[in-house]
């Protein structure tokens, strides 16, 4: 069922989005090779909680803990542990949060000191492919639309575009009706109308398309062992112009503060 929300159910998951945001803000202040992804997840779960909040994913279908963390060839749902990260890693922190009765649900992937051009570029480009999928979450257009944006964008450079996972609604719940896709046709599926909220996430890969879920039945990770990129936004459909709950701007500011963290991307 699809559920759009009232203007008022809209602040009120703004307020949500901004505190994943700020979450995300706060771990790309401190993060740097030698910290354990465990070290994150605690991190995060003393600040949703400072916040009034809890943690969206903790307990989820029995997931054991506050955040997801998506090292390198991972593409989502990775596990926190106890490995230190490297030079050169990239990572993916995925955070929910839930607070005044509605989720925020975003990701932001970060690199850590020195990558490989070839890496830098996919995730300017993963970046870059979710903005052109939101300038189609606007009234009128069809989820075909923003699907097919963020394929184009991600695939003109001979990227994967992950089939087996997609964005969603969110609301009350933290999957809802209906799903988004990171690939489609033009002109095909549900018709958008004003205030529907998307969680709109694409997971592109450097190599193949393919995935496939580890033993631990949550970490998904690249066929072909190549890098994986992840971003996601909460996203509100409007007249005219998308309407977007999370915010970037302050993750972006912390991660070229962070000496730790390679920004170069932006200079592509």
């Amino acid at each position: 069922m699809i559920i759009f929300k009232t203007d008022e159910e809209v602040e009120l998951m703004k307020i949500s989005a901004l505190l994943v945001s700020a979450t995300l803000t706060e771990i790309a202040k401190v993060i740097k090779p030698g910290m354990t992804t465990l070290d994150i997840d605690q991190l995060a779960a003393q600040f949703i909680a400072d916040n009034q909040s809890v943690p969206s994913f903790l307990n989820f279908h029995g997931y054991p803990h506050n955040i997801c963390t998506s090292v390198n060839d991972v593409v989502v749902h990775g596990m926190p542990n106890k490995i230190p990260l490297r030079d050169g890693d990239i990572i993916s922190v995925d955070v929910g949060v839930f607070k005044n009765g509605f989720h925020g649900d975003h990701a932001y992937t970060f690199i850590l000191g020195e990558a490989k051009p070839e890496v830098i570029k996919l995730v300017k480009v993963t970046k870059e492919s979710l903005y052109e999928g939101i300038k189609h979450a606007v009234v009128g257009k069809r989820i075909g639309d923003l699907c097919n944006a963020i394929q184009v964008h991600a695939e003109k450079e001979g990227y994967g575009v992950v089939r087996e996972l997609v964005g969603h609604g969110l609301g009350r719940s933290m999957h809802e009706d209906p799903q988004v896709p990171n690939y489609g046709k033009k002109g095909t599926g549900m018709l958008l109308r004003e205030n529907l909220v998307l969680a709109i996430e694409p997971m592109i890969n450097m190599g193949t398309k393919d995935v496939f879920t580890e033993a631990d039945g949550w970490t998904i990770k690249t066929d072909d062992g190549k890098p994986s990129v992840h971003f996601e936004h909460d996203v509100c459909v409007k007249n005219g112009r998308a309407l977007v709950l999370s915010d970037y701007a302050p993750i972006e500011k912390a991660e070229k503060a962070n000496s730790n963290l390679n920004s170069s991307y932006y200079e592509l």
